[in-house]
């Protein structure tokens, strides 16, 4: 009788171990309030459901809000945080973080093997904070630049230009004022907006050094790359090669000859602009005179992952889920299939499984060759204060001229400084 209850007994334990948990039990994932990645999520849950009942995904987009980190900052505000969450980029995970809110997930047995799994080994180190990995990076947007092709060769070029006095040569050729332009520099008013402007040209310049030292908690933009920035966009303004305001869809309109654009733009352009489409070239963001030809152009990374929060109950749960989403690329296909946007791994064009798909869709083939030469914003605390600066005291001066470049490097940097020593 007692064989018999013993037996029975580490029946249940095996049971218990396959399933992964003996009761059932839900969490609650936010995703971020993007058609196509929901359609991705509304796919794939599905699948997650067949193979593990114990563990329910009740799964909602991020609440409207002015941004999505408005609305999770205020959902913590009111400990209505969910489980599980995705659409975070660095900067935000460090403010997170240094709120005490996430779980760091190399703190998860299997954490070491699901970087390998996923061929991400290299790419992960840029998100490490305090010592520790607190997102799991799902997708990877470089930031390129578009250019009309049609436009390059009616102005005698055969290429793209690739470093500032080639496009202040094809400026000078194809400008128009208040009509036509060669590249589009301002990204615009918001902070994140200096994704696309200063962010992307620095870390071209640069090679990809940060512009934020995180452990130092300082500015160090004040050297040859930043003022190589600031030098092209004061000159790009006061010679009117570019403007502020250009309209709605100035690139597809003809307004604009490049500007910069991520992965996203495909498909949009695909529904609205399918003949336009036909006439882009994709090239790295430009860079100074001095640039090595030899060297790869580093680009800007908006780049989004996973969390986890420390008021999840069901931690392991959660990072059970964390586990199976990343550890399949046939996942990772379907993400890239459905969003346009490249999974962060570094085999997207050696592995057949995503190679063979980016052979029939060469535009977005062009972004998966970059994501090895992307860098996401400075993790820190502190992102969008830093931006916003970059915004008051470096852009906008430079734009109305109402500084030289090396002046607005500088008040940029100290102002930046005060900020984080607060």
């Amino acid at each position: 009788m007692k064989k018999k209850a013993g037996l029975l007994f580490l029946a249940v334990v095996m049971i218990i171990a396959i399933v992964g948990f003996s009761e059932t039990i839900t969490l609650t994932l936010w995703t971020a309030p993007n058609p196509n990645q929901n359609l991705f999520w509304k796919t794939l849950l599905p699948q997650w459901a067949k193979t593990h009942p114990n563990i329910k995904i009740k799964q909602s987009q991020i609440p409207a809000a002015r941004s999505s980190e408005e609305a999770i900052l205020t959902a913590i505000a009111s400990n209505r945080q969910p489980d599980i969450c995705t659409n975070i980029f660095s900067g935000f995970a460090a403010e997170l973080v240094s709120a005490g809110q996430l779980v760091p997930l190399d703190s998860f047995s299997g954490f070491k093997a699901l970087i390998k799994t996923r061929d991400m080994q290299d790419v992960i180190k840029s998100w490490k904070l305090k010592g520790h990995y607190y997102v799991m990076p799902i997708y990877d947007n470089p930031i390129l630049v578009w250019w009309r092709k049609s436009m390059l060769e009616k102005a005698g070029f055969t290429k793209p230009p690739r470093t500032y006095s080639e496009l202040y040569a094809l400026s000078k050729k194809i400008t128009i004022p208040h009509k036509r332009y060669a590249f589009k520099v301002f990204g615009g008013q918001s902070w994140w907006d200096r994704w696309w402007d200063f962010m992307t040209l620095y870390y071209a310049a640069s090679e990809g050094k940060p512009y934020i030292d995180v452990k130092r908690n300082k500015a160090v933009f004040d050297n040859e790359y930043g003022k190589d920035v600031a030098s092209f966009v004061y000159t790009m303004f006061k010679k009117h090669y570019t403007t502020v305001a250009f309209g709605q869809h100035p690139f597809f309109k003809g307004a604009v000859a490049g500007a910069i654009k991520g992965p996203w733009s495909i498909p949009s352009a695909k529904s609205q602009f399918p003949k336009v489409l036909k006439d882009v070239i994709i090239a790295p963001p430009l860079v100074p005179d001095n640039y090595p030809t030899d060297k790869p152009v580093y680009t800007f990374a908006d780049a989004k992952g996973m969390i986890i929060f420390k008021s999840c109950k069901h931690k392991d749960a959660a990072w059970e889920f964390m586990k199976w989403v990343f550890s399949n690329p046939e996942h990772d296909l379907l993400w890239l299939k459905l969003t346009q946007e490249p999974p962060t791994r570094e085999d997207l064009l050696t592995n057949p499984l995503f190679a063979n798909y980016l052979k029939t869709h060469p535009l977005l083939a062009q972004y998966a060759k970059y994501v090895k030469y992307t860098v996401p914003p400075a993790l820190s605390p502190k992102t969008i204060d830093i931006q916003q600066s970059l915004t008051n005291n470096f852009m906008e001066p430079l734009m109305y001229l109402t500084v030289t470049p090396q002046e607005a490097v500088k008040n940029a940097v100290k102002a930046i400084d005060s900020l984080l020593s607060q």
